[in-house]
């Protein structure tokens, strides 16, 4: 059910049906999965990530081309620019999470490698591990100390130590592809919005793990030879680490023509909990500095908090949050994580607006979201605060339909979900 009858959910739904299409075909390319045989973006399993497919599908979409200028407001690992570079369009990403950014950032620099050098630097760090110096890490976070046996975290962080004495490329490039085999060397997995301990979990050595990204990287550079042997090794992209709320001091070459990103969705995951490894071993000192980018980036996670002059910054979440009020949630601190979500989004949407050029065109993943029964529809409520902004909707398109878990299907029925693929024109 959508609430009350007549609701402003309803009306709502009615006001943009005629936009709202299904493209299903579409499921695989709005996640991750589409990037497992990719070359290069397969390095690091961003899990959050879209794949190189959609941006090639997004790129033909709107029509963009070599004149365009593609802006990613929230990079990820950078799939938007990394994929527009291979249709040599230039493109620009910020990110608020300090490993999203150099994972981004440091993508492009495998492509300047030579096959050979990367086997020849490996056996180098192989070599020296046994005396290097161990690397810091912050340990001080609780699940350091349950992540990592006594023995794999020593290995780990010598060869942490001895990356670093490497010159640049190599030390971005070999960074990486430690932080990449963490969760193998680990017993912990990444399962939805939490790390779990998994005390059976089979246990790979660290020196085997990267030998095998190693390799990996070299059949990747071997592919991009064989069949993309025109693409150039120049970068056409810039990152940087910047907040999607406030992008004043962000260095564009000029106002971009396009927009392709997905937020973080609303939906209680915690970036800083799912990738707390990678970041206490590279991008915090301790636990206060982790939970410091916690509370600042969007408020999409369950720690979200709202100021008290901070209210629902369109009818229907307000709608929303009074229908949940009535209910007993299984967290109490959801409604302040919606209202806090849709008053970053509306604030990022208001600068996409500003920071954009004349016609310049968005588009935008999003994932509705269900709690307690009550569904919203996020992709119709931004779509909403963005004509009010100024944007012209164009189409809504459906990737994917997603169920709900088994608690709530057995408490309120089967209700598909949408995962949607929002497109605007700036007007």
């Amino acid at each position: 059910m959508l609430g009350t009858e007549n609701s402003l959910r309803e009306l709502v739904e009615d006001k943009y049906k005629s936009l709202i299409k299904e493209r299903l075909e579409l499921r695989p390319l709005v996640s991750y999965v589409g990037n497992k045989e990719v070359p290069i973006l397969r390095i690091f399993r961003y899990k959050e990530a879209f794949s190189f497919g959609l941006v090639e599908f997004l790129i033909k979409k709107l029509e963009l081309g070599s004149d365009d200028y593609v802006f990613d407001p929230f990079a990820g690992m950078g799939t938007t620019m990394f994929s527009s570079s291979f249709f040599n369009i230039s493109a620009i990403g910020i990110d608020k999470l300090p490993l999203a950014v150099f994972v981004a950032e440091t993508l492009p620099k495998f492509l300047s490698l030579e096959k050979e050098e990367l086997e020849q630097v490996w056996k180098s760090i192989k070599a020296g591990v046994e005396y290097a110096k161990p690397a810091y890490v912050a340990t001080d976070v609780s699940i350091m100390k349950k992540a990592f046996s006594e023995d794999i975290l020593l290995l780990l962080r010598k060869i942490k130590g001895k990356i670093e004495t490497l010159e640049e490329p190599y030390k971005s490039v070999f960074l990486l592809l430690l932080l990449s085999i963490l969760e193998e060397c680990s017993f912990v997995s990444k399962d939805g919005q939490f790390l779990r301990i998994k005390r059976d979990k089979r246990i790979s050595n660290p020196l085997d793990a990267i030998e095998r990204k190693v390799r990996q990287v070299k059949q990747d550079l071997t592919w991009l030879e064989e069949f993309y042997p025109s693409y150039s090794r120049k970068s056409y992209y810039d990152v940087y680490l910047a907040d999607a709320r406030d992008m004043s001091e962000v260095k564009f070459r000029k106002k971009p023509t396009a927009v392709i990103t997905s937020p973080p969705y609303a939906n209680r995951y915690d970036y800083t909990r799912t990738y707390s490894l990678e970041l206490c071993f590279h991008f915090v000192e301790d636990f206060e500095q982790l939970k410091a980018i916690r509370f600042g980036i969007l408020r999409s996670h369950i720690e979200s908090k709202v100021e008290k002059n901070e209210v629902p910054p369109h009818p229907i979440v307000q709608e929303v949050i009074e229908a949940l009020s009535m209910k007993k949630l299984n967290n109490p601190k959801i409604p302040s994580m919606i209202i806090g979500y849709f008053v970053d989004m509306k604030q990022v949407i208001e600068n996409l607006y500003n920071i954009l050029a004349p016609k310049a065109q968005v588009a935008m993943v999003v994932d509705n979201v269900r709690f307690e029964g009550e569904m919203i529809p996020v992709d119709l409520i931004l779509s909403e605060i963005a004509e009010e902004i100024g944007f012209k909707i164009k189409e809504i398109i459906v990737a994917r339909y997603k169920g709900n878990s088994a608690q709530q299907m057995k408490k309120y029925g089967k209700v598909p979900v949408r995962e949607s693929i929002l497109l605007w024109e700036k007007v």
